[in-house]
């Protein structure tokens, strides 16, 4: 199923990959909201198709465009007990204070809120972990 929504002009490019961060108060009686609005809050996207559609917008000051996205599944490190696919789970994240370990942002994603509800999409497996957690890969959507 195709997602439509739209973006400023200047974010407009295929390929482009952004997280939706939720609607702005500023935006409540503009009338394309319902189209603006239709992500969900926190997740990842890319730009997959601009469409020749432009409208004005008092946000963007070179107006937005109309773009096809897919959602993008993100990695990221859980406990092993939240590890199951098709569960939902409010992601509080691992405790970790070795920043120079190389598994570092699968324990602190980019575009990923704390405190926040993820489904499980899939389940990659156990990360071995330097200060001995018990952590596992997933894929949230």
């Amino acid at each position: 199923m195709v997602t439509i929504t739209l973006i400023g002009e200047h974010q407009a490019k295929e390929g482009e990959e952004f997280v939706y961060k939720g609607p702005l108060t500023e935006c409540r009686e503009c009338k394309l909201k319902a189209v603006c609005f239709n992500l969900d809050a926190g997740s990842a996207y890319k730009i997959t198709v601009i469409r020749d559609v432009r409208h004005e917008c008092r946000i963007h000051e070179e107006g937005v465009r109309v773009v096809e996205v897919e959602k993008i599944p993100v990695s990221c490190a859980v406990g092993q007990k939240f590890a199951h696919e098709g569960s939902v789970i409010t992601l509080e994240g691992v405790k970790c204070r070795n920043l120079g370990c190389e598994r570092y942002r699968l324990c602190y994603p980019a575009g990923i809120e704390r405190n926040t509800k993820y489904k499980v999409t899939k389940v990659k497996g156990d990360i071995e972990c330097p200060e001995g957690g018990k952590i596992v890969e997933v894929e949230l959507g």
